[in-house]
C-alpha cells in the first residue's frame, strides 16, 4: 500500500473520529493523537488561541512530560504571523535553530525535529498544531499537507463542537433569563437581575439600561453592572448616533468603540476600559421604549447566534416592563375604584 494511501485512509478514519467526539476535551486529545499515530511522531500540541489575552496558549498534548517548556507565548505570536505568511514551518534540527526558544529543553525531552501548521476555520487562524519526532526528519510535501489538511479538519470539529455548545448554553440561558425576568414584578430588581446575569453569561464587562422619559425626551438610567459613576453620567441624550438609531429600532454593533467616529465619548470608553459594544433597542409591543448597551473589554465579533440572545432577551425585558406597568395601573385602578365604593357607601 502506497503512503499516499496510508494518509487517505488515516483521513478518513479521523474524520470519522471527529464527527463522534462528545466533548471539548476528547476532540482534542484525538487531534493531537491523530498527528502522532499518523505521521509517527513522538509527541503533538495542539495551541489555541486565547482572545482575552491574544496568546496561543498550550491546550492538548501528547508524549511530551509536564516539565516540557514552550515558547514563550509572545514568541508564540511571531511564529503564528510566519505561519500566516508561509502556511506552515518545518525545523529539521531543533537544537540548533535560531527561530526556536528553549532548544535545550527541546533537546533534554528527546525531539530533534518540528513541523508546525496553522489551525483555521474560515482563514481565522484560531490555533497551531505542532508535531514533534525522535529522529531527523526533512519533512516531505507530502507529509506538510497531511498535517495540514488534518489541522484543517480538526479546526472545522472544534468550530462545529463550540456552536453546539454555545447553542445548548444559550438555550439554556434564555431560559434561565426569560424566568427571572418573569418571576417579579417589581422593575428596577428585573433590569438590575438583566444586567447582571446577561454580563455573567455572556462573558461581557458591563451593561447598562436606559428607558425613554417622553416628557424630557431623555434616556433615564435603570440599571447597570460593572460601570464607574463617571461614566454612568454621560449618555442620558437621545442624539447621539447610536441612541437615535436604536431608538428607531436598529441593532448597531462597535467593534472599537475608542476609535469609531459614531462614539461621541471616545476617550471615556478608553478610560472604562470597554472596546467592543452592542446597543439594542428595548421594545414594549412595538413601540421603543429604551435602549440596552452592553460592553465587552475585548474587540470581539458577535456571532449572529449572540446577537439573536441578546436581542431576545432585551424584548423580554420589554414585556416584562410593560407587564409590570399594566399591573401597577390595575392597582391604581383598584385603589382609585375602591375609594369610590367606600366615598359611595358613606352617603347611606
Amino acid at each position: 500500500m502506497t503512503r499516499d494511501r496510508d494518509y487517505f485512509k488515516s483521513f478518513c478514519k479521523i474524520s470519522k473520529a471527529f464527527g463522534t467526539a462528545v466533548d471539548k476535551e476528547t476532540l482534542l486529545r484525538l487531534i493531537v493523537d491523530s498527528a502522532i499515530d499518523s505521521m509517527e511522531g513522538k509527541a503533538a500540541c495542539l495551541f489555541l488561541r486565547d482572545e482575552r489575552q491574544k496568546l496561543f496558549v498550550p491546550t492538548a498534548q501528547a508524549g511530551l512530560s509536564e516539565n516540557y517548556l514552550h515558547a514563550d507565548p509572545l514568541k508564540a505570536q511571531d511564529i503564528v504571523a510566519a505561519l500566516e505568511k508561509e502556511g506552515h514551518l518545518a525545523f529539521p534540527e531543533v537544537a540548533s535553530d535560531p527561530r526556536l526558544e528553549h532548544r535545550e529543553a527541546k533537546t533534554a525531552e528527546g525531539i530533534v525535529s518540528l513541523l508546525t501548521v496553522p489551525v483555521k476555520v474560515e482563514d481565522c487562524t484560531i490555533g497551531v498544531l505542532s508535531l514533534y519526532t525522535a529522529t531527523r526528519r526533512e519533512f516531505s510535501n507530502d507529509e506538510i499537507e497531511f498535517l495540514r489538511a488534518l489541522a484543517d479538519q480538526g479546526g472545522i470539529a472544534i468550530e462545529n463542537n463550540r456552536l453546539h455548545r454555545r447553542m445548548q448554553k444559550n438555550a439554556m440561558l434564555f431560559l434561565e433569563l426569560a424566568a427571572g425576568i418573569n418571576s417579579s414584578l417589581d422593575i428596577k430588581q428585573i433590569l438590575d437581575n438583566l444586567t447582571v446575569n446577561i454580563c455573567s453569561s455572556l462573558g461581557l464587562k458591563a451593561a447598562l439600561i436606559r428607558l425613554l422619559d417622553e416628557d424630557t425626551n431623555r434616556l433615564a438610567l435603570v440599571a447597570s453592572h460593572g460601570l464607574g459613576d463617571a461614566f454612568l453620567e454621560m449618555g442620558s441624550v437621545t442624539d447621539t448616533e447610536t441612541a437615535a438609531r436604536a431608538l428607531k429600532g436598529e441593532t448597531i454593533v462597535i467593534g472599537d468603540a475608542t476609535t469609531d467616529k459614531r462614539i461621541r465619548f471616545q476617550e471615556a470608553m478608553k478610560t472604562e476600559g470597554i472596546v467592543s459594544m452592542i446597543v439594542v433597542p428595548i421594545r414594549a409591543r412595538d413601540k421603543v421604549i429604551g435602549i440596552m448597551r452592553l460592553y465587552s473589554d475585548i474587540q470581539r465579533d458577535f456571532s449572529p447566534d449572540m446577537m439573536l440572545m441578546v436581542q431576545a432577551l432585551a424584548h423580554q425585558g420589554g414585556l416584562a416592563i410593560q407587564n409590570a406597568s399594566m399591573y401597577l395601573a390595575l392597582q391604581e385602578d383598584k385603589k382609585s375604584l375602591e375609594e369610590d365604593i367606600w366615598s359611595y357607601r358613606s352617603w347611606f
